[in-house]
């Protein structure tokens, strides 16, 4: 099981969270998703899978949501 944090732009609130969070679960082998979330800016989305996810399948239930996967270089190095 491995956790791998996301760029999303374009979230604002406590519904923008709930749902991308609602579709990353939907995906298989997601079994967790916490945001830090920026509002207006870009948030850090963390998604624990028990396998690899691919970034296209993450970016299209992202837009499925109603938001964006930005570049991986989007957040600030920690």
């Amino acid at each position: 099981m491995s956790t791998t944090t996301y760029p999303v732009t374009g979230m604002t609130c406590d519904h923008c969270t709930r749902a991308v969070t609602e579709e990353l679960t939907a995906l298989d082998g997601v079994t967790a998703v916490d945001i830090d979330l920026v509002a207006g800016g870009t948030s850090a989305v963390h998604v624990t899978a028990t396998r690899d996810l691919t970034r296209e399948e993450v970016a299209a239930a992202v837009d499925e949501a109603g938001y964006e996967l930005a570049r991986p270089d989007a957040l600030p190095l920690v």
